[in-house]
């Protein structure tokens, strides 16, 4: 019996080191998304936005504006980057993961304009894996009264 008991804790042991190593893979992964959506939002980079969004992402900004659908949130991305102009930072905070393909993303968003001011606000992110990798399908920024 206890040689039973204890192949049983070495498989745990083990299958927690591989399940370990697989979500760790994939953090790694969805920073990269949000460090991708930091760069095409920085380059008005229209086809890598296209390549990282769900096609039917939902986006409500700090304005209060809703986005709905890609060609909405693109073109809302598109004016917003050449009216707040500046070097946008978004910091991976926290990443809750809901199902094993359905995650929670806070970020810091700071955008830094010429002149030093800086914008510090907070985005979260609904991301979701697919066949294609980590998309975002959803993005809400908040900017604080605090």
């Amino acid at each position: 019996m206890k040689k039973y008991i204890f192949l049983f804790t070495v498989f745990q042991l083990f299958s927690l080191g591989v399940f370990a190593q697989e979500d760790q893979k994939h953090r790694q992964a969805i920073i990269a998304l949000i460090d991708d959506y930091a760069e095409a939002r920085e380059l008005q980079d229209t086809i890598l936005l296209k390549k990282i969004l769900m096609p039917n992402i939902d986006q409500l900004v700090s304005s209060g504006e809703w986005r709905m659908g890609i060609q909405s949130a693109v073109e809302g991305m598109q004016r917003s980057s050449i009216a707040n102009h500046g070097k946008r930072t978004l910091t991976v905070d926290k990443i809750k993961f809901i199902t094993d393909d359905v995650s929670i993303v806070d970020a810091k968003y700071v955008i830094e304009n010429t002149n030093g001011i800086k914008r510090e606000m907070w985005s979260t992110f609904l991301v979701v894996f697919t066949d294609k990798g980590w998309k975002i399908s959803a993005i809400r920024n908040m900017l604080p009264t605090r």
